[in-house]
């Protein structure tokens, strides 16, 4: 089933950094092309493979109101009930410890009609009482699924309303960490008294999406989609394997597209100038990835390409993509410096957007109107301005906006549109590749030697306007 997947790897950056610059940005761009079914349906994970646990919040905080613990419980009914024949998976009572609620061994089944029969009346038995300890829950998890391997897909659907305080964010961190690589967890916030950095925290470092449910009906359609969505995933596991030369060091490294997630502190350190970064399953799709490198110039060589760091994609030790390289190249040009990379603007640009919607967020916790409508103003500015639809969508939750531009704070915000303003600003759509290929990379100047950017019209370098045929050299 691995060989369903044909990944390919590009990367973004303008290279050429002025006299003296010591940060690279660079846009990694990672496809995973897979087979389709007759119907062009993504390919399918085979259901053997998938490991499922779900996770449902049971402490006493969701049985208020009592319409919550119902809703979660619908919701685990949908998840199994669309799991297919052949998956393993087992249910999780959360409270200060966790408890296997399904199967009564405490180990996994296979899902058919009668287990998922026996699965759903244990969900039904469910009820609100106790404290919220994820990292118990977590590590329950953990020893239920098996280790590992390029055979099993392992996924975990946790369900809270609560703040984690049964722990502290220690034992969560200690727990975060003997998790990371084994299966991938998405966690769902519903109601008002969840903590937004948990679920943050948790899909970070588990390679999940963290999702914030508005109203408990809408819990049943997120849990169904989160099921279906593992369903496709095909690879338990792709590395990022970063090689850095001795002038150059990783500052960040992030998942910028479909969701923000900084994945710098979780990454593996295989020697003194390798890196490998876990980004959990995959299928067919396309991700993107912002490494930022700090390069210090190794000498007083200018205007020649030197490289700063190999990216290559691993799996199960073996290389699946070609490597690609960061470039940095010093130079006195100024207009060369001076360019700003599309793929790598897109990403810095709206993460900027989603900055200001998270500062506005914590202002209005805080108390403080003028701060969070200056900070939602400006994050309408700047998504105005990169057309981001995204974020504009998720700003109208909390601010109306006049169609001359003019910004007002909505009346009566509730603690659930702040918290889930903060989840979905870590959402990032993907826009269609930048077109490679055929378009002109460059134009030299026939006068002085120096390159431009393709459509400039006169050159940069000493203003010989371009007559519009391409020059000797061009890169086409």
């Amino acid at each position: 089933m691995d060989t369903a997947i044909q990944f390919s790897l590009e990367v973004n950056q303008n290279k050429y950094l002025r006299v003296g610059g010591r940060e690279m940005h660079a846009v990694l761009s990672v496809t995973g092309q897979g087979t389709t079914g007759q119907d062009d349906t993504p390919a399918r994970s085979d259901p053997s493979r998938l490991v499922e646990v779900l996770v449902i919040d049971c402490s006493g905080s969701m049985a208020d109101p009592p319409t919550k613990m119902a809703a979660a419980q619908q919701a685990a009914a949908a998840a199994i009930n669309v799991l297919p024949d052949g998956v393993r998976f087992a249910v999780i009572e959360g409270t200060a410890q966790a408890r296997v609620v399904y199967p009564p061994a405490g180990t996994l089944v296979t899902a058919s009609p009668a287990t998922r029969k026996e699965a759903k009346a244990a969900v039904a038995r469910l009820s609100a009482s106790g404290g919220t300890a994820m990292g118990s829950w977590l590590a329950a998890a953990r020893d239920l699924l098996p280790s590992p391997s390029s055979t099993t897909i392992n996924h975990v659907l946790l369900l809270t309303d609560g703040i984690n305080q049964h722990e502290t964010e220690e034992e969560l961190e200690r727990v975060l960490r003997t998790c990371a690589g084994r299966f991938v967890c998405d966690p769902r916030g519903i109601g008002e008294g969840w903590h937004p950095p948990d679920l943050l925290r948790i899909a970070a470092a588990l390679n999940g999406t963290a999702e914030a449910v508005r109203r408990p009906a809408d819990l049943v359609a997120s849990f169904r989609e989160s099921i279906r969505a593992a369903m496709t995933k095909l690879l338990p596991d792709v590395r990022i394997r970063l090689r850095t030369v001795p002038y150059a060091t990783v500052t960040f490294f992030k998942q910028a597209r479909p969701t923000i997630q900084d994945l710098t502190e979780y990454a593996t350190k295989v020697d003194e100038r390798t890196w490998e970064v876990a980004t959990g399953s995959w299928g067919a799709e396309r991700r993107e990835f912002h490494l930022c490198l700090s390069v210090e110039p190794p000498d007083d060589i200018l205007e020649q390409d030197r490289l700063a760091a190999r990216v290559d994609l691993v799996v199960d030790g073996e290389l699946r993509a070609a490597t690609a390289t960061v470039l940095v190249h010093w130079t006195v040009n100024m207009a060369r410096s001076a360019r700003i990379d599309l793929s790598v603007s897109q990403v810095t640009g709206q993460e900027d957007v989603r900055q200001a919607i998270n500062a506005g967020c914590d202002a209005y916790d805080r108390g403080d109107r003028i701060e969070a409508h200056a900070q939602w103003a400006r994050a309408v500015a700047l998504a105005t301005a990169t057309r981001d639809e995204v974020a504009l969508d998720q700003l109208r939750h909390l601010v109306d906006i006049e169609p001359g531009g003019l910004v007002r704070l909505k009346e009566n915000l509730s603690q659930t549109d702040i918290k889930v303003s903060v989840i979905e600003s870590k959402q990032n759509p993907l826009y269609p590749p930048v077109p490679r290929g055929r378009a002109v990379a460059d134009q030299i100047c026939g006068a002085c030697g120096e390159t431009s950017p393709p459509g400039a019209g006169r050159c940069e370098n000493c203003g010989r306007r371009f007559t519009g045929e391409p020059s000797a050299g061009a890169v086409v």
